[in-house]
Parts: C-alpha cells; structure tokens; sequence
C-alpha cells in the first residue's frame, strides 16, 4: 500500500489537477469568456424577441445592447467576486443569473408574472449552489482554501 510522503513541515500536501493551460492562455479567456457568452446571449435574446420573423434594425440593436451588458456585468461579476464574502458572492451570481434568465424568458412573449416567477426559482437554485460551493471551500475567516 502506497503512501505519501511527508514533507518538511511534516504536513502531506495532495496533488491537485495539472494546470495544462500556460499564464498566458489563461489571461486570454478571462476577457474572451465573458466576449463569447456575451455575444452568445444577445444573439439568443434577438432571436426569442424576433420569433422567427425578419431581422430588424432594432432587433439587431437589442441583441448587441445585450450581449454588451451581459459581458460587463458577467466580467465585473469575475473580477470583483473572489474579493466578497461568500454571502454577497452568491448573491451577487444569483441576481445576476436570475436577471438574465428573466429577460430571456420575457423575451418569449410570457407574461411578466410567469417571467418572473421562473427568474425567482432559477436565482434561488443558482444561490443554493453557489452558496455551498463557497461555503465549502473557505474557512471561518472567509479565505480560499486551496
């Protein structure tokens, strides 16, 4: 039976995953990420408001104006997350998934109760996990454990 070895503060350290992406590729995602999925929303979002009719120029407008919004929330929400507290960093994705669930959902042609409603339920589910997730992977001080 194999074991690990100990080290020089007498601790075992375990191996996490490798990190096979360089710094570099790394520095790319964290700005084309929130790009990609930007531009993936606000193309969803024409697309559910247009209802398989003609593309319009407002309708453009509105798939551009969202994808940017959803891109500097989703980036800020990226940059300024890791530095709240477990409590605020789940709310915070939670209104922000909630928010850009419901407007999608709107854009079907739902009524605003209906829209709502389903916002209220994914936001909720988002907050359960991502608060788990947190809580689970800091200490009582509120510090990353790694």
């Amino acid at each position: 039976m194999a074991h690990a070895a100990p080290t020089a503060g007498g601790t075992t350290q375990a191996a996490g995953t490798p990190d096979i992406f360089s710094a570099r590729t790394h520095r790319i995602a964290k700005g084309a990420v929130p790009v990609v999925l930007g531009l993936v929303y606000g193309y969803w979002a024409a697309a559910n408001q247009r209802d398989g009719g003609p593309i319009t120029g407002w309708n453009l407008l509105l798939g551009f104006v969202a994808a940017l919004a959803f891109a500097v929330v989703y980036f800020a929400l990226l940059q300024l997350g890791p530095r709240m507290r477990r409590e605020v960093h789940a709310l915070a994705w939670m209104a922000f998934t909630g928010v850009a669930f419901g407007f999608l959902y709107s854009q079907t042609g739902a009524t605003a109760l209906r829209s709502t409603v389903m916002a209220l339920a994914v936001a909720a589910t988002v907050f359960a996990i991502l608060f788990y997730r947190y809580y689970t992977r800091e200490d009582a001080e509120g510090h990353r454990v790694s």
